[in-house]
């Protein structure tokens, strides 16, 4: 798949004779592909358990586009990655997957002269001043308020957080942080009843504890324990489609929850960061429910902060469509050193 990427005001250049590798790479999948010019190409996704290491991963990826061996014509001489766990330095361990390295280690295992590695939605909060209309979709009211803060975070096998500060000149600043471990707040009394019982489980019950995928599951088997009932060992997919499909009760309630849990934790986000120039929903999970979420409680839940209502009314609220928004934000990262 070959995916245009819209130009910004902060521009981007691939440097003359060879592509630029980049990649998304999760607690479940790594997404690599080239940048060649304004297109990313040669797309493939590889399972993160099939591979023992990150440069593993990405010289499989280099061998089936014809690339890993050293002097290939077009071969790519930079990278930029996207990982989802803190970056703070030269070494990098992934908050979901068993994956530690040095960037210097693989930058060097992989015949790179430059290889950036950025936290994975610091790269998809990039991602969207290049969001086309068609790449994101609104839910519920409100619109962006110009050259103002925008908060972004979502649900996959974690949770992400960013967020985007405008500066001068047209340039935008990426927030790098670990938002998705605060604290989850119950907002009613099931809940509570929830975030209790998964308190027995874990020590801390974080938002990303309930908004990501095994999210879903914790909050099914937290449902069906309080009712009394044995929870079937379901996966994330599958609770979703019981949800969709009006099935399960405990699966339809369990997503439920997981919109309204959102909403709320995007309006908390939204008043901490003072965006009012948006939020936007990425991540694997959301995108899936389709109008189930646009009918949810996430939106309600989102303006539910009692005196602080009628400054969240205005702020839109999207989620974005696009299939590797990460990518996007990538072009920026490869291109701004």
């Amino acid at each position: 798949m070959d995916t245009d990427l819209a130009p910004t005001a902060t521009g981007f250049a691939a440097p003359a004779g060879s592509p630029i590798l980049v990649a998304d790479i999760g607690g479940t999948n790594a997404r690599f592909g080239l940048i060649d010019g304004r297109q990313v190409r040669d797309t493939r996704v590889l399972r993160c358990a099939d591979y023992a290491s990150i440069d593993d991963a990405a010289t499989a990826y280099l061998s089936a586009v014809g690339l890993a061996a050293p002097g290939t014509p077009g071969r790519p001489r930079r990278g930029a990655f996207a990982v989802a766990g803190p970056v703070t330095g030269d070494h990098v361990a992934m908050t979901n997957l068993v994956w530690e390295f040095s960037t210097g280690r693989v930058r060097d295992a992989l015949g790179l002269d430059r290889l950036a590695v950025i936290n994975d939605f610091t790269a998809v909060a990039l991602s969207v001043p290049r969001l086309a209309e068609e790449d994101r979709r609104q839910i519920g009211d409100g619109t962006p308020q110009p050259g103002a803060v925008v908060a972004v975070l979502g649900p996959g096998s974690g949770l992400g957080v960013s967020g985007l500060v405008p500066g001068a000149a047209g340039r935008w600043t990426a927030l790098s942080g670990e938002g998705g471990h605060v604290t989850m707040a119950p907002v009613s009394d099931r809940e509570s009843a929830v975030l209790g019982q998964l308190r027995k489980r874990f020590e801390h019950v974080s938002a990303e504890r309930v908004l990501s995928g095994p999210g879903i599951v914790n909050l099914y088997e937290a449902l069906s324990i309080l009712d009394g009932r044995e929870p079937a060992a379901l996966d994330p997919a599958r609770i979703a489609d019981a949800a969709l499909a009006g099935g399960d009760p405990h699966c339809v309630e369990a997503v439920e929850m997981f919109c309204a849990m959102l909403g709320t934790v995007a309006g908390n986000l939204a008043l901490t960061l003072g965006a009012r120039g948006g939020v936007y929903i990425a991540g694997g999970v959301v995108p899936k429910l389709g109008t189930f979420f646009t009918h949810s409680r996430f939106r309600k839940r989102f303006t539910e902060k009692g005196r602080m209502r009628d400054f969240l009314a205005p702020v839109p609220t999207y989620v974005v469509t696009h299939e590797l928004p990460a990518f996007l934000g990538l072009a920026e990262a490869a291109g701004a050193d």
